[in-house]
């Protein structure tokens, strides 16, 4: 049987060539005897996913997809559409929303992430007040949605410093909300805020590790793109058998060192499909596994 395709987005301004984020990607894979077809992330953004697989070839078989984020709802398009041409998703759509949006992924993770509550993002400050107290009304919590949060506005629209404080709480939320705007996915989640092992070791953004896990077992360990420079070596002994509970094929963990217990927390789950890589990583390995997966 031939390895799977790697599906990579192509260059906006040059369709036959693939996105320069994703080109060493594509030319290790094919330095590894791997294949690869070109699919429109805009395209998919917009509706047209068949229109978006059109340079795929037909029945190309199994595939992987390594590219930008998409809505749940147009990834579930994109593996419709690519059945349609005999090209089969090794993430389904139900394992990609699983593992891509908190509410998917915390049940699964809970006790070893952040407690957590969602709500619409139109939720009215009973709603949020609701919310604040299945968090237990006070301390500090963090805002984001099904997937990401704005840390660069960490005081305008990701940390409340005290959810016993309801005018602070609706005004970062709603702050949030309309900074995000039109790329707000899901609803608002509430996250319980733990102090975590800074980068520089006296201040600034959590040092976090990102680990790679392929089939429950990991495939690579390295910094998160938002700390390129670390050299994390997380305890993996807690997370290992809840990432097989999950049962997502190719996944991504972030993890980050509690400064108060010196324990490791899982600080975000996502799809490894779209999960970022510090530049410069060697994912030689990685691509390895998912060829021989």
């Amino acid at each position: 049987m031939p390895p799977p395709t790697l599906l990579l987005p192509h260059d906006p301004l040059a369709e036959r060539r693939v996105d320069p984020h994703y080109s060493a990607e594509a030319q290790l894979i094919r330095g590894l005897g791997g294949g690869t077809a070109l699919v429109d992330h805009d395209a998919l953004l917009a509706g047209r996913a068949a229109e978006a697989v059109r340079r795929v070839p037909a029945d190309t078989g199994p595939a992987w997809y390594r590219g930008w984020m998409l809505p749940v709802a147009a990834y579930a398009a994109f593996e419709r559409a690519l059945a349609d041409r005999g090209c089969r998703l090794l993430t389904s759509a139900a394992g990609y929303a699983a593992a891509h949006e908190l509410p998917g992924w915390y049940g699964t993770f809970e006790g070893a992430t952040p407690v957590s509550v969602w709500l619409p993002a139109d939720a009215g400050p009973g709603e949020l007040a609701a919310a604040a107290g299945r968090l237990g009304s006070h301390g500090p919590a963090v805002v984001k949605d099904y997937v990401k949060s704005r840390k660069q506005e960490w005081h305008e629209a990701c940390y409340i410093p005290d959810l016993a404080d309801p005018a602070a709480v609706r005004r970062v939320v709603a702050r949030f909300v309309e900074l995000q705007g039109e790329f707000l996915s899901g609803g608002v989640v509430l996250r319980r805020f733990h102090p975590f092992v800074a980068a520089d070791r006296a201040g600034g953004r959590a040092s976090e590790a990102r680990v790679w896990w392929l089939d429950g077992e990991p495939a690579l360990v390295g910094p998160h793109p938002d700390t390129p420079g670390e050299r994390p070596d997380p305890d993996l002994t807690r997370v290992r058998p809840l990432v097989r509970a999950l049962g997502c094929r190719f996944v991504t963990t972030d993890l980050a060192l509690r400064a108060d217990s010196g324990e490791w927390m899982v600080v975000e789950v996502g799809d490894g499909q779209v999960s970022d890589l510090p530049r410069g990583t060697d994912v030689s390995a990685l691509l390895t596994a998912l060829l021989a997966a």
